[in-house]
């Protein structure tokens, strides 16, 4: 149940921003945005999303996961419904979308947490794969519905639309919530009676207490063994491919139905067809990549051998792929399309290599791990979306302003995975506590 929830929480989670990168083409054309312009709409959403990554991982392991997604699942659905109103003032507008990133990025960091504490090593491939393979399945709905409701509703309706989906994934929530604690509550009754104990009896799967004192709350920052992550050689690894994987992910996510409908001659509606082509990949390279990661490890393969092998492929599939589609060999659309199709979908190999690493080493601090890394990934998002705008005005070249800067992060971030990259545990509290007494000697 609970993979199934975080499941559908991404799903809305990128159709939002799918629905933009949809949206922005009749934007501009009505607010008369260039390029610049533009990317610099679709960039502000990252600052938010860079801004609440610690912060969301901290509060998951202080308060639970479950908690911290459901306040953000409600701010970015909120201010997704706002946009249309606030799209003609900029300052607003950027605003609307800082704060619809801040609500999103708490939610990996809440799944993360979650999956960590429930899930064993030899299926969290698994297990990450249906968590985050949602944001897969939520960019194919976001293409397949977004261009037909802004043809015969206008773009504003979507934002309304996926807003309101948002809320009503929180009442969904709130109330199978309900339903569990009442369950919970009748089985402890009955093992109460059952065995006259008067003591407490707290459930497994029981949310961490919401009323934590500010004392608590301090104190817990202080815990955190926040230099001993950053001694790490792993953790290091872990950060630079999150940001080169996220320079692809992001620029293309932002960019292609632009790059489909101007290179490449389609319509709005012919390009957010094409665009689903990619998640659609994603989601067969998904259901294969998991069940082989999870299946090495099982049948005693090391754990690291095994992400830095899905690692891998997932950096240097794309960066192929698209080395192909930015060299001008005379190929048809469909070829292209084809090239990036295969190149993006291929890159799913990373939800059972980079987005496993952090339940591996460290189950306690997996969500903090998260979001590091998220925070460090957040930034393609901001420079990466709004650099593409700014050197399709200057340059008119979609090989210098898309391709090339991805591949040169994907080239470089296979070499630091592979040459750092680890899942053995790591116990940092230990790490921490040797420090300390080493200091004191």
């Amino acid at each position: 149940m609970e993979r199934v929830r975080e499941h559908w929480v991404n799903v809305v989670l990128i159709v939002e921003q799918v629905n933009l990168s949809v949206a922005i083409i009749p934007m501009s054309h009505q607010y008369g945005w260039n390029s610049s312009t533009a990317g610099l709409v679709q960039s502000s959403f990252f600052w938010g999303y860079a801004l609440s990554q610690l912060p969301g991982g901290w509060l998951a392991k202080l308060i639970g996961g479950r908690t911290v997604l459901k306040v953000g699942v409600l701010v970015w659905s909120l201010s997704t419904a706002v946009i249309p109103a606030v799209a003609g003032f900029m300052p607003g507008l950027v605003l609307s979308r800082i704060l619809v990133g801040i609500g999103e990025g708490v939610s990996p960091s809440a799944a993360t947490d979650l999956i960590a504490r429930t899930i064993p090593i030899q299926e969290r491939s698994r297990a990450v794969a249906v968590v985050f393979g949602g944001l897969s399945f939520g960019s194919v709905l976001g293409y397949l519905f977004a261009p037909p409701i802004i043809q015969n509703l206008g773009w504003e309706s979507v934002f309304y639309i996926f807003g309101l989906l948002g809320v009503i994934w929180c009442i969904g929530f709130e109330s199978i919530k309900e339903l569990q604690s009442s369950d919970n509550e009748d089985t402890l009754n009955l093992e109460q009676t059952s065995t006259g104990s008067n003591g407490i009896i707290s459930s497994p799967g029981s949310l961490k207490s919401s009323d934590t004192s500010l004392e608590e709350m301090k104190d817990s920052i202080k815990d955190v063994p926040w230099r001993e992550f950053f001694k790490s050689k792993a953790v290091w690894a872990m950060i630079y491919a999150h940001f080169c994987g996220s320079w692809g992910h992001y620029t293309c996510l932002s960019w292609l139905p632009t790059f489909f409908s101007e290179e490449l001659d389609l319509n709005l509606t012919e390009a957010a067809w094409v665009s689903i082509l990619p998640p659609l990949g994603s989601m067969v390279i998904t259901s294969i990549a998991a069940p082989f990661a999870d299946n090495l490890i099982s049948t005693g393969v090391d754990t690291t051998k095994v992400r830095k092998i899905c690692q891998t492929i997932a950096f240097l599939s794309p960066a192929a792929f698209m080395m192909l589609s930015s060299v001008d060999l005379g190929l048809p659309p469909w070829v292209i399309v084809a090239f990036l199709t295969s190149g993006l979908a291929l890159s799913s190999f990373a939800l059972a290599g980079l987005y496993c690493t952090h339940q591996d080493i460290s189950r306690e601090y997996a969500s903090i791990l998260l979001g590091i890394t998220n925070t460090v990934g957040a930034v393609p998002g901001i420079v990466g979306v709004a650099l593409t705008g700014y050197l399709v005005d200057t340059t008119h070249s979609w090989s210098i302003s898309l391709f090339a800067p991805s591949i040169f992060f994907y080239l470089t971030g296979t070499v630091v995975w592979l040459t750092f990259a680890s899942s053995e545990p790591q116990d940092f509290n230990k790490s921490a506590s040797e420090s300390l007494t080493e200091s004191n000697q």
